[in-house]
């Protein structure tokens, strides 16, 4: 990066009220691009200077969740902003009059941060550990979590539109099956999508799937990483899922769910590690179940945000 575009960077920043140590890792950061920017003729980590900016996705992205102001002007820096899109992997469409089908299969990618992932040795050949080798990680980590995403999703897909197909030729009467996709509205740390798959013959069930990443870290997230280590995350949150069951049907004498019943294979008893969820906007865990899982097919695909008193001291 030149000195003009340093001194552009700094003037874009300047606007922005920080706290006192948002202010010094800033400047961490300029200096850090400094030197990689001097180090630039011997070691082939960057593309070109002008990626040096990707030097500083890693140190600020944490920084949108403590100023609105910081969160703005990062907005406004190609490649800080957006970390991950959503593009179309697939649009299958089949309509005969009875038989149905829209699948729009969504596939991630990682915005380009100039960052050469297979470039990663000095001059020599030998492997680079300086400065801007700890941005190298998290890029990995991000390619690896959105590559890992996209085989699941292009997996199940693959499979709903076999199994269409199979019905197609067997001609079984009248079939919808609908595919499709959001990107679910979370905090600066994290990246949501959320797959739906619904299907009807003589019934219609709803399937959601969700997807998300920490672009901190680069990490696909499971239910256990939210939580410290050791935390008994389960039966905190399953006593709560029963708690708000109970609530919910002692106001309201159209809502079920399967806890006092008869068949007591049929009752919920707890979450598992692989129960969906996803974090909203407002920071706070909510546990998805689809349709018939806790309740009766009616209820459809239900939900429960945990209040953040209930995980105090558990979550990270």
């Amino acid at each position: 990066m030149s000195k003009k575009g340093i001194e552009d960077l700094k003037k874009e920043y300047k606007e922005i009220r920080m706290s006192e140590a948002q202010v010094d890792a800033f400047k961490q950061s300029i200096e850090k691009a400094k030197k990689d920017n001097r180090r630039r003729s011997s070691l082939r980590v960057w593309k070109n200077a002008g990626t040096i900016a990707a030097a500083v996705l890693i140190t600020f992205i944490i920084l949108p969740n403590t100023s609105a102001g910081v969160a703005h002007a990062m907005s406004q820096i190609p490649l800080i902003g957006n970390v991950v899109k959503v593009v179309t992997f697939r649009d299958y469409q089949y309509d005969s009059g009875t038989q149905i089908a829209d699948v729009n299969v969504p596939n991630l990618e990682v915005e380009d941060t100039g960052i050469s992932l297979a470039q990663t040795t000095d001059e020599e050949g030998a492997a680079y550990d300086g400065e801007t080798e700890e941005t190298l990680p998290i890029a990995f980590s991000l390619k690896e979590s959105t590559s890992e995403i996209n085989a699941d999703i292009e997996a199940l897909t693959a499979q709903i539109i076999e199994e269409f197909e199979a019905d197609v030729k067997m001609q079984t009467g009248v079939k919808e099956v609908i595919v499709s996709h959001e990107t679910v509205a979370t905090p600066e740390q994290y990246f949501t999508l959320k797959l739906s798959h619904y299907e009807a013959s003589a019934d219609g069930v709803e399937n959601v799937y969700y997807y998300t990443i920490d672009l901190t870290t680069g990490e696909r997230i499971t239910l256990a990483d939210l939580f410290v280590e050791d935390a008994d995350y389960i039966s905190v949150i399953s006593k709560e899922i029963k708690r708000q069951m109970r609530e919910q049907m002692a106001s309201d004498e159209n809502v079920a769910y399967w806890l006092d019943e008869e068949i007591d294979e049929w009752n919920f008893k707890e979450i598992t590690g692989e129960t969906q969820f996803y974090i909203n906007a407002d920071n706070k865990l909510v546990i998805s179940f689809n349709e018939g899982e806790v309740a009766p097919m009616y209820m459809g695909v239900v939900s429960f945000e945990m209040p953040e008193e209930v995980l105090s001291g558990i979550r990270k």
